[in-house]
């Protein structure tokens, strides 16, 4: 780790003496979260609303490219990757329980270079994700006829202004206000899968038109079995975030022994969720009739195409859906971008936090760049896949964490095992490796915008910000401290 000392910290108070990495005395003290505010089950709604917008929209574009069968598939294959990799981020969370999540345990398992490309794709995520959803919430507005509005940058103007006003009120009003977004939604889930498996019948399920000149093609499998890669990252909408259920450490009470549970129980409900979304939403209306829809539970809940009253229901819960996913991404991208910033990652002013322990520029910067975005490009989709190809980035790196601190530091206190060791997290890399290549089978437009960002992001890194880290930062302390157990156990 390098830092240096003579530097005093941008943003800081000028003439305060500075200590290690250029911090001055007060330095975490005016960086200071809310401790104590969510418990294990505000932590579990934070899972479930990182996702769930994913259930009512989305996932479905990848039955156009993989066909019931091919989505089927990677639905399963990335629904084990997530679940190898939550049991990881488990144990990892209980051994550093910091705002900085993957970034944190990447940073001691893989050194300084380690932690930033991580936490740069974590930052990738959450700060693209959130400009794509609050588009997708306009066009809901709009198909609604809520307040006359079409879907625009008023829309998504208020959409920024509001939530993060909530947010910078206080983490456990952010929390409590999630969570209750997000139980509508997932009961709506719910109403929804009952409806419409009242018309489920097998033979919708691969009525898409078989492609003769794809390799393994069939009923199940109209576009071969290229088209089950192809549908890797629409797999993965059903699971998109609950990772950043680490990111609440800091603000969780008992962390050690919250988020593994938070983390197991986020995962459980958003298995269940999606395996009821997907078999009820085709098997009511038919695949074909829903892969291309922008709503899909609405369209499978309207076989001649005429609205229901259990229609326009879900129709609304796809709103608050969106919401919840919205205002739970806003929340970990501050999170992760504090932490970044406190540790001299990027900009220290970023890391401030307010008299109500919010990170106020951490919230209102990226809002800034999120709402500039959906006002000027209304590119979704294309946010989206950029979106997911900084998540597999993570993943991979995250899961090769979890393997080097196993077989380097195997006496390290865990009060949280991974069932399986490294054999769980190996199958988390592996699949988060080929997920990422199939984000160029998608959209190659948008893995290429992710690779410049995460090009520029590395070059600030690598000529400035690597030579002003903070020592004091907890997860710079934590790898230090481990560097010099290190040295010791060689002396």
């Amino acid at each position: 780790m390098t830092v240096n000392p003579a530097r005093p910290a941008p943003g800081d108070s000028p003439g305060t003496p500075p200590e290690a990495g250029g911090a001055p005395d007060d330095y975490l003290e005016r960086r200071a979260l809310r401790r104590g505010s969510a418990g294990w089950l505000l932590l579990t709604g934070l899972g479930v609303a990182y996702v769930v917008s994913g259930d009512f929209s989305g996932w479905n574009f990848g039955l156009a490219e993989g066909g019931f069968g091919g989505l089927a598939i990677a639905m399963v294959l990335m629904g084990i990757t997530y679940g190898c990799m939550v049991f990881s981020l488990a144990e990892l969370s209980s051994v550093l329980p910091t705002a900085g999540g993957g970034y944190g345990f990447a940073r001691r398992a893989l050194g300084p270079w380690g932690g930033f490309l991580t936490g740069t794709a974590i930052l990738i995520e959450y700060v693209l994700a959130p400009a794509a959803i609050s588009i997708f919430i306009g066009d809901y507005v709009e198909s609604l006829g809520l307040f006359g509005l079409t879907s625009g940058w008023p829309v998504y103007l208020f959409c920024f202004v509001v939530f993060i006003g909530i947010h910078l009120w206080g983490v456990g009003e952010a929390l409590r206000f999630s969570f209750v977004v997000t139980g509508i939604a997932v009961t709506a889930l719910l109403i929804f899968a009952v409806g419409a498996f009242t018309r489920f019948d097998a033979a919708n399920l691969n009525d898409i038109p078989v492609d003769a000149s794809a390799f393994g093609s069939n009923s199940w499998l109209p576009m071969g079995l290229l088209g089950i890669w192809a549908a890797f990252p629409f797999g993965m909408w059903f699971f998109l975030g609950v990772e950043g259920v680490p990111l609440a450490a800091e603000e969780t009470r008992e962390p050690a022994r919250t988020l593994p549970k938070a983390i197991r129980w986020s995962m459980a409900i958003l298995v269940v969720l999606a395996l009821l979304t997907f078999f009820a939403s085709a098997g009511s209306r038919g695949a074909a009739a829903i892969q291309d829809a922008g709503n899909p539970l609405v369209e499978a809940l309207q076989p001649d195409g005429e609205p229901t009253t259990l229609s326009r229901i879900i129709n609304y819960a796809g709103l608050a859906g969106l919401v919840a996913s919205f205002f739970s991404l806003i929340y970990a991208g501050s999170r992760q971008l504090f932490a970044l910033s406190r540790a001299g990652y990027l900009p220290r002013f970023l890391s401030l936090t307010s008299r109500r322990k919010a990170p106020y520029l951490g919230l209102l910067v990226p809002g800034a760049i999120g709402f500039g975005l959906a006002a000027a490009t209304g590119d979704g989709a294309r946010m989206l896949n950029v979106a997911v190809f900084g998540a597999t980035i993570s993943y991979a790196l995250m899961s090769l964490s979890h393997i080097v601190l196993r077989r380097r530091e195997p006496e390290l206190h865990r009060p949280y095992r991974t069932p399986g060791g490294v054999a769980t997290s190996s199958v988390a890399l592996t699949l988060a490796c080929a997920a990422l290549v199939a984000t160029f089978l998608v959209d190659v437009v948008a893995a290429v915008i992710a690779l410049v960002v995460y090009g520029v992001a590395v070059a600030y890194f690598g000529f400035y910000s690597r030579h002003h880290l903070v020592a004091k930062a907890p997860e710079e302390e934590f790898a230090a401290l481990a560097a010099a157990e290190a040295e010791l156990d060689r002396g």
